[in-house]
């Protein structure tokens, strides 16, 4: 969709070690029988001490279906890998959120044709203005002639292995 930006999700970044600290004392301070493993509900709660929301059903069915079946919970490891994939998803948000800020000059919270016209003249000067329109035209899924946030943030997901 959006070739130059969007051609392959960012690198994921390494955890600092104090990073990497802080997700262990979670991960022990949720252990509370000192079992190696935290339960559904423990992983609930690490969750909301990290990101400050608590896990919907399906994001826990999901991460507990991944779970060895042998053991009661998820590991110290395979919570690092978890947590360490959902701080990459959020950088990788707020990433695509700034440069939705960058195109919405006026600050209405959507994009207009204009606004990508403007956006692209900066960063692609010899795009065709019919390509514009075209990535303009995908990108507003309801076709108002706005691009909300949401529709910005699924073109330029699109395309993307998860």
């Amino acid at each position: 969709m959006f070739p130059s930006v969007a051609g392959t999700r960012p690198r994921a970044c390494e955890a600092s070690a104090s990073e990497r600290r802080k997700w262990v004392e979670v991960f022990k301070a949720c252990d509370e029988d000192n079992k190696g493993h935290l339960s559904r509900e423990d992983f609930k709660v690490a969750i909301v001490m990290l990101f400050g929301y608590k896990p919907s059903k399906i994001e826990a069915d999901s991460v507990m279906s991944s779970v060895n079946p042998n053991s009661s919970g998820i590991s110290l490891e395979g919570f690092l890998d978890v947590v360490k994939r959902k701080k990459d998803a959020q950088l990788y948000r707020n990433e695509i959120r700034h440069l939705f800020t960058a195109f919405d000059v006026h600050y209405r919270g959507f994009l207009t044709l204009e606004d990508f016209k403007r956006a692209f003249s900066r960063v692609a000067p010899k795009l065709p203005e019919r390509t514009v329109l075209e990535v303009f035209r995908e990108a507003d899924q309801d076709s108002d002639g706005h691009v909300s946030f949401r529709d910005f943030e699924y073109a330029m997901n699109y395309g993307q292995a998860k």
